[in-house]
């Protein structure tokens, strides 16, 4: 009978795959024998493994180049990474290699690019395209960074006050794009996205407020929908409706010679996972040049906004089982050293799923379980996957402890989390590590974070007060030596 773990996932996938293999029972994934990865730093423990974020960025260029060629089409493409989906240095790092852009969605992201630049790691031929409902703050930031120079800062405009707001701190002309609120899928609680501007105010209002205004050219139209890039109908209506309005704008508006198509690839979360990103790509550029042509005007730059596609697959999570609990005559809990709810919170919040894979004991037998976290919290879980209703683990056994990995965890977590800060239950963070290759392939690993202590918890909750009580004159002696 074939009822060793490896068996399982052989009969229900096509395995091994490109990132995993299996080699004397462990799990190696991109070549890295995560055991040994386990022994070495111990786990808990989270790892980004940084080569994956090039791979995934030059793929995307490649379909697009091959989409542009095969099509004859006479627009430029430009790869954007979405900051928001992880805005660690390592990260933008790796992926600022590739000859990127950058998209910022708040203040401080304009504080992140202006540190790379001052760095060389941007230079002022990088597209800042920067969308989100703009506050003072984040005005000031982009204003001080177009006024510096950055010509090819494109904020997008978000509703109908930005344009006099970022008028009046930006010195001469600057350019502008307009964001699309695009209509929503009918599951949704709402009809229609709360960013951008309504598909039929967009042309009034760039007669209104931008084409007689002499600081400001439009040149980017912006669409972007909550589900993603999908091959379904709802997907490419929404399309077929943003360049409709793309036409129409272009016909009035000779400064407009880009379309963003936003982002949502989505990312690897089975081993059962299926994506043509290839067709859905060669048809985007399709589309979009047939429109254009049957309209009468020139096609557009494409650009495109990967955030998770970009950084998600290069992410893990290994833990240890700790305890097996027998709660009834069905349910086993295999309770895990750390937490969803802080290290993996989208499987808590929006009930997202990883690949969930055993790391070592695959030549060993299965069973079903369920896996628990240390919160006291009744939703800390992880009970299913994607491609089952269930989750089949090695059999536990305390004198063999079990290790478990969750892959292509690198977009959102960390800072949905909270990384650095304060945990449910005060779980601490695990530490985390950097996985990469030097010139000749070889793999290099390197600590980038410790695990949360006592104290970090404790200096944030204000337990590490001075004991004595400075007096006035000692408050206003530390003063002047600050100063």
């Amino acid at each position: 009978m074939n009822t060793k773990y490896i068996d399982l996932i052989n009969q229900t996938f096509d395995f091994p795959q490109e990132e995993f293999k299996v080699d004397k029972g462990q799990l190696h994934f991109h070549g890295i024998d995560l055991m040994q990865l386990t022994k070495q730093y111990g786990a808990p423990l989270k790892f980004t493994y940084l080569p994956q974020i090039s791979n995934n960025i030059n793929k995307a260029k490649k379909w697009f180049a091959n989409a542009i060629e095969k099509h004859d089409y006479k627009g430029n493409y430009n790869y954007c990474y979405c900051t928001k989906s992880s805005h660690f240095k390592h990260v933008l790092n790796e992926a600022l290699k590739n000859n990127i852009h950058i998209e910022t969605s708040s203040a401080f992201d304009i504080d992140i690019v202006e540190r790379l630049k001052a760095e060389g790691k941007i230079t002022d031929d990088a597209f800042i395209i920067s969308n989100g409902f703009k506050r003072a703050q984040y005005i000031t930031n982009i204003a001080r960074l177009i006024n510096n120079g950055h010509k090819n800062a494109i904020p997008i405009i978000d509703n109908y006050e930005e344009i006099d707001l970022l008028s009046k701190e930006i010195d001469g002309k600057f350019n502008v794009g307009i964001r699309i609120a695009s209509e929503e899928e009918p599951k949704f609680e709402f009809y229609t996205s709360r960013l951008g501007i309504g598909y039929k105010n967009i042309v009034p209002f760039y007669k209104n407020q931008i084409a007689n205004n002499e600081k400001v050219e439009l040149k980017m139209l912006h669409f972007f929908i909550n589900t993603g890039i999908r091959d379904n109908a709802y997907y490419w209506n929404e399309l077929l409706k943003c360049l409709k309005v793309y036409t129409s704008l272009k016909k009035i508006c000779p400064t407009l010679d880009s379309l963003n198509i936003g982002g949502g690839f989505p990312i690897k979360n089975s081993l059962a996972f299926e994506f043509d990103y290839e067709y859905m790509i060669d048809e985007i550029v399709n589309q979009i040049k047939l429109t254009c042509e049957e309209e009468g005007v020139e096609v557009p730059n494409i650009f495109t906004e990967f955030g998770s596609f970009t950084v998600g697959e290069s992410g893990g999570a290994i833990y240890e089982v700790l305890y097996q609990k027998q709660q009834n005559d069905r349910e086993k809990w295999n309770m895990i050293n750390s937490s969803f709810i802080t290290t993996l919170p989208d499987t808590w919040a929006i009930n997202k799923r990883f690949i969930l894979l055993a790391v070592n004991r695959w030549q060993d037998s299965y069973e079903r379980v369920l896996l628990g976290g240390l919160t006291c919290d009744s939703d800390d879980y992880y009970n299913s996957e994607q491609h089952m209703n269930a989750i089949y683990m090695p059999k536990y056994n305390k004198d063999k402890p079990l290790y478990i990995g969750f892959f292509n965890t690198g977009a959102y977590q960390e800072t949905i989390g909270g990384f650095g800060g304060l945990q449910h239950c005060l779980i601490p963070s695990p530490k985390h590590i950097l996985i990469d290759r030097d010139e000749d392939g070889n793999i290099t690993t390197k600590l980038f974070s410790e695990q949360q202590k006592s104290e970090d918890l404790l200096k944030i909750l204000g337990y590490d007060m001075p004991q004595k009580v400075k007096t006035e004159k000692e408050v206003l002696e530390t003063t002047e030596t600050y100063y």
